[in-house]
């Protein structure tokens, strides 16, 4: 059964850690007309890879280094202008600091220690969308440019429908910094045993953004696909979902945890938590972008109501199929349901960057296809 060709684009403008004692300046209720945006769930950094300034939950810390740039995103839904005040505060010393919005820098020179707002300037806004606003170091006479936490915007373009991440309830900073996923759901005959499910990835290049997840075959009991772990690092990686509803695996019962059956050479395997909990595999491999790479996965209830769920990997340059995992699954009898891909970002501090996968030539087929690979 053949399905569908499809391109997925994750854009990311929806909203670690170095401990401060600088005050911070409460954000209090306001008119419609009167935003208060705190940058540790609205912002990231830019900029060389230094260690001179990052984002916290309470905003921008240990701001040391000039090259190290900060951007906030916005969405405006109504034209107008605004003004937009700035609350850094610095200890010893005074700084000069660029705010840059729709094409316009303006300067502020902050000083002294307790942090309250600062008038920088106003802007107006011809059209609505995210509004990108930076913060860049020009000038220092002290160690830090500024510890800020908050941007304040008032005026006739900002309304209710002004969109950014309020507050960190729920951990959102963490949440909204991450960005968005983006979801393809597959349509099966509900009247259809789907056994096995083969996907084909492309990421173009250029497109293979550390923290991406770039997710081919997903089913209601698991995922398996292929990320960007780190610069140095990149997984094929494929998880089943415990029965037990948990975050934390030791939670897990005995007679619920994901069983593993058998794995291919060179695959790690264990438990994973945090969101859910079951078994998970991975094998370290240095896939390319560019290259188009297959995933296939099997799903088998036995008479022990188990299912058997196995993943199968095939590399290009490898030229072969090869065996990720095979995981038995408890209180589970079912063929695969619920068929999905996704694109998703892991890594807040990159959750500002678009990236893009290439789904093609899927298939599913039910239990009469015989053999195994």
């Amino acid at each position: 059964m053949k399905l569908t060709i499809l391109t997925f684009t994750l854009v990311s403008f929806l909203f670690r850690g170095f401990s401060t004692n600088h005050p911070i300046v409460k954000l209090s209720a306001h008119n419609a007309d009167t935003v208060f945006i705190p940058l540790g769930g609205n912002a990231w950094r830019t900029g060389r890879d230094t260690s001179g300034g990052y984002i916290t939950n309470t905003g921008i810390a240990n701001w040391t280094d000039r090259d190290v740039k900060f951007t906030t995103y916005v969405r405006l839904t109504k034209k107008g202008n605004f003004k937009l005040w700035i609350s850094p505060s610095i200890f010893p010393g005074k700084s000069t600091i660029a705010i840059t919005a729709l094409k316009t820098t303006k300067l502020v020179s902050p000083t002294g220690f307790v942090q309250k707002y600062q008038f920088v300037g106003e802007w107006t806004v011809t059209d609505t969308g995210y509004l990108p606003i930076q913060i860049k170091g020009i000038a220092k006479s002290g160690y830090t440019f500024a510890a800020t936490n908050s941007i304040k915007l008032a005026g006739s373009a900002i309304n209710s429908g002004t969109a950014f991440v309020k507050n960190n309830e729920g951990n959102f900073f963490y949440w909204g910094r991450r960005g968005p996923s983006v979801h393809l759901g597959y349509l099966v005959p509900d009247n259809l045993h789907a056994e096995w499910f083969y996907n084909e990835v492309t990421v173009p290049k250029g497109n293979d953004v550390t923290g991406s997840y770039f997710m081919a075959d997903g089913f209601a009991e698991g995922y398996f696909g292929m990320q960007v772990n780190s610069s140095a690092e990149r997984r094929i990686l494929f998880s089943v979902w415990s029965p037990f509803k948990t975050d934390d695996p030791k939670q897990i019962p005995g007679d619920q945890k994901i069983i593993m059956l058998k794995k291919g050479a060179n695959v790690h395997a264990g438990e994973f938590g945090d969101e859910g909990s079951g078994g998970q595999s991975y094998l370290v491999y240095n896939w390319k972008p560019g290259n188009t790479y297959k995933f296939l996965i099997h799903a088998k209830p036995d008479q022990n109501n188990h299912t058997v769920y196995t993943a199968y990997f095939f590399a290009t340059e490898i030229g072969k199929w090869q065996l990720i995992a095979s995981f038995s699954r408890p209180q589970t009898n079912t063929y695969l349901k619920h068929l999905h891909s996704f694109l998703e970002n892991f890594d807040p501090d990159q959750g500002a960057i678009t990236r893009e996968v290439l789904f093609t030539n899927q298939w599913v087929a039910d239990e009469n296809v015989n053999g195994y690979l």
